[in-house]
């Protein structure tokens, strides 16, 4: 018996977000797009993710209300993808996501440090800041690279996101 693609008989909410960010490689669509990737490009380059899966998870979250599709200002026939409020409402989840993967699937140092860049404590496993008591909004984070980071990476947008930044900042790819 094939497997469904929705959970329309589940009553929950769980099953409902999944609808929407429940398939691979969705996550990490947004995740990028909180780290700063806007354009299609970007997204397939960091990702290594098949156009055709890129093209219908980024159909998808725009369509929820995740991401934004807007043209770009640099190229006018050009259009990049925004995070929006509904999206940025994962970041904590994708915090605690990468937590529960460092402490139970991966052995090597931190591949990336958050801190809250008001004060410079490391957030916390939800994307709070132990110091100040509160929970820090993707704006406020700056994003570091870790001791686990591999410091040459090959493709371009891995190279500028290995550079300290604010989340949420575009991404400037440095040319070729």
């Amino acid at each position: 018996m094939a497997l469904g693609k929705d959970y329309v008989s589940q009553q929950c909410s769980v099953a409902r977000a999944l609808e929407i960010v429940g398939e691979r490689w969705t996550l990490l669509v947004v995740r990028d797009a909180i780290y700063g990737v806007r354009r299609y490009n970007d997204f397939l380059v960091h990702l290594g993710i098949p156009r055709a899966v890129l093209a219908q998870r980024l159909q998808t979250l725009v369509g929820a209300g995740v991401l934004e599709k807007r043209t770009c200002a640099r190229a006018p026939s050009r259009h990049e993808y925004v995070i929006t409020d509904r999206g940025l409402q994962l970041w904590s989840t994708l915090c605690m996501l990468g937590a529960w993967g460092r402490d139970n699937f991966t052995e090597s140092a931190p591949l990336r440090v958050f801190r809250h860049a008001e004060c410079g404590t490391e957030l916390g496993a939800v994307g709070d800041c132990p110091a100040c008591g509160c929970l820090v909004p993707p704006a406020d984070v700056e994003m570091l690279p870790g001791p686990g980071l591999d410091p040459d990476p090959a493709d371009p947008v891995s190279r500028a996101l290995a550079r300290p930044r604010r989340l949420l900042q575009p991404v400037e790819v440095d040319p070729v």
